[in-house]
C-alpha cells in the first residue's frame, strides 16, 4: 500500500490534541482526515500506531467519538466534556508492573478497537498534570487547530507563526495602511 501524505497543516503535537487536529479549515471549508479508513490509516501512521491497531471502521468509530470529547472538553465547559471523556476511558485501564527493567505501565483495553481512541483521552489527562494551562487553541479567528505551548516563556499564541500568526500580522498592517 502506498504512503499516503499527511495533509493536515499541523502535525506532531501530543496524541490528543494531534487528534482534534483531524478536522482544520483551509480556505474557509472544513477539512476532515478522518472521514473514512484512508485517513485513519494516516492518523495512526503519523502517531506511530498503525503497527498495533488496524484502521478499520470500529477503530474509526471510536476514534471519532474521543475527538468529540475531546473537543468538547477542550473548547468548551470542562464539567459538560469530562463525562464524555470519561465514558471513553472507561474502555482501557492501565496496568501497573514491575519488570526486570523497573516499574512499567501498560494499557489495556475491553476492545482493542478502542485502543488508539483511549490512549488519546489518556493523553490528554497527562496534559492536564503537566501544564494545563499550555493546551490552546490557535488565536486565529477563523483557526481551529489546538497546540501544547512548550515555548520558554508559554506565550505562544498560533499554531504556526508562518501560516495563522503571519495572516494576522498581515491583516493589522493593512488594517493600519487603510487607516492612514
Amino acid at each position: 500500500m502506498p504512503v499516503v501524505r499527511d495533509p493536515r497543516p499541523l502535525t506532531g503535537e501530543p496524541l490528543a490534541l494531534d487528534l482534534l487536529n483531524t478536522r482544520w479549515n483551509r480556505e474557509g471549508v472544513v477539512q476532515d482526515l478522518l472521514t473514512d479508513t484512508d485517513g485513519l490509516a494516516v492518523w495512526l501512521a503519523g502517531n506511530g500506531l498503525d503497527a498495533s491497531h488496524p484502521a478499520d471502521p470500529a477503530v474509526l468509530r471510536h476514534v471519532r467519538e474521543a475527538r468529540e470529547a475531546l473537543r468538547a472538553v477542550v473548547d468548551g465547559p470542562v464539567a459538560e466534556g469530562a463525562p464524555l471523556v470519561d465514558a471513553v476511558l472507561a474502555h482501557g485501564r492501565v496496568r501497573v508492573r514491575l519488570t526486570g527493567e523497573g516499574p512499567a505501565e501498560e494499557p489495556e483495553f475491553t476492545d482493542p478497537a478502542w485502543g488508539p481512541a483511549w490512549l488519546a483521552a489518556r493523553n490528554y489527562l497527562d496534559l492536564l498534570a503537566q501544564a494545563p494551562d499550555r493546551i490552546r487553541r490557535c488565536a486565529h479567528e477563523s483557526c481551529v487547530l489546538h497546540f501544547f505551548d512548550t515555548s520558554r516563556n508559554g506565550i505562544r499564541r498560533w499554531c504556526s507563526m508562518a501560516a495563522c500568526g503571519n495572516r494576522a500580522k498581515a491583516s493589522r498592517h493593512y488594517a493600519r495602511s487603510k487607516e492612514g
